[in-house]
């Protein structure tokens, strides 16, 4: 059977964000021989209350044709964000209709929440002593209002295994996209991403808020430097070498960089390695010697330390991980 993912619609609600993991999951498509094409999970949009009209944040209602039941039968529950969550939002506590509703969540089903929606997950227990992040204009009240857990304003999701956080809007689609790329490898995250036009991977540590996200007009920019560099993962980068594709300074490509991405040229090339790294230990038989080769990192010590680092296990560890949630995905 597909994974179970049940989303909670809340009064108050934001119809984008609500959409996410419909359009994500919805659309996560099984590759393997003998079931291509068959639906990796099936996503239901479910009310606190018997189906029937919920408010958004907007001048119109959503129809949502499932209750509160339908959370007992979820394998992954997804609490996007509300404008009306009432005491949740002001005192930190639940109302008894969302605690009743919550309360049929069985134990160990993946909570996840989407910018605002951690708030329902705090009010819940769920982050007690956890790490956690929500929207960047939310953080310092959210962490006087729940002191237990800890906050981290900056990044754009957390994992902590069986409880994701998230910033708002597009945080939502790169957790969402994680956890596909979590559950089925990176392959299948990609055909998502590329279906639905968005960038296939945002590190999770990557900053919430980019002092120049768009470039203004005429402003030159460090897009061709960074699409150069991806063509050559494999070789040494220099950072003089990427200054000068867009034919800056060092000091001033650098400065641009971290305006437009939030990081260093350094963080970032690091970053993509890793990725490289990953998708060659999910979908090729290719030595550690050679993934390391290929991904740029030059030597299997200096891949172990990085993908170390980066995800908390050595390279073979997270092949064989992978290998073997692929052979047990039904």
């Amino acid at each position: 059977m597909p994974h179970r993912v049940a989303v909670l619609a809340l009064d108050g609600l934001l119809p984008f964000e609500l959409g996410i993991p419909a359009r994500i999951f919805g659309r996560s498509l099984d590759p393997a021989p003998g079931n291509k094409g068959g639906k990796l999970y099936e996503v239901v949009t479910c009310s606190v209350r018997p189906p029937g009209p919920v408010r958004t944040d907007s001048d119109y209602a959503i129809l949502v044709e499932h209750g509160p039941e339908a959370l007992a039968t979820a394998d992954t529950v997804v609490i996007p964000a509300s404008y009306e969550l009432g005491p949740v939002f002001e005192e930190g506590r639940l109302t008894e209709e969302l605690a009743a509703a919550l309360a049929l969540v069985r134990p160990g089903t993946r909570m996840v929440s989407i910018c605002t929606g951690s708030y329902v997950l705090a009010a819940a227990g769920y982050l007690d002593g956890r790490p956690a992040t929500t929207h960047w204009s939310s953080a310092d009240h959210f962490q006087r209002l729940f002191p237990q857990v800890r906050v981290d304003p900056d990044v754009l999701f957390i994992d902590d295994g069986d409880v994701l956080t998230s910033a708002g809007v597009a945080a939502g689609i790169d957790l969402c996209l994680h956890l596909v790329r979590r559950d089925h490898g990176s392959a299948v995250a990609n055909e998502i991403a590329r279906r639905t036009v968005v960038p296939p991977h945002r590190d999770g540590g990557q900053a919430q808020y980019i002092h120049r996200p768009v470039p203004e007009p005429q402003f030159a920019t460090t897009t061709a430097a960074r699409a150069w560099a991806l063509g050559r993962l494999e070789r040494p980068i220099l950072l003089r070498d990427m200054a000068r594709q867009e034919s800056m300074s060092v000091r001033t490509f650098t400065r641009r960089f971290r305006e437009e991405v939030g990081g260093s040229p350094g963080q970032w090339l690091t970053r993509q390695r890793v990725e490289r790294a990953r998708h060659l230990l999910e979908s090729s038989d290719l030595s550690i010697d050679q993934v390391a080769r290929d991904a740029g990192f030059g030597t299997a010590t200096s891949l172990r330390q990085h993908l170390q680092a980066a995800l908390g296990v050595p390279p073979t560890v997270y092949r064989r991980t992978f290998r073997r949630a692929s052979a047990d995905t039904p």
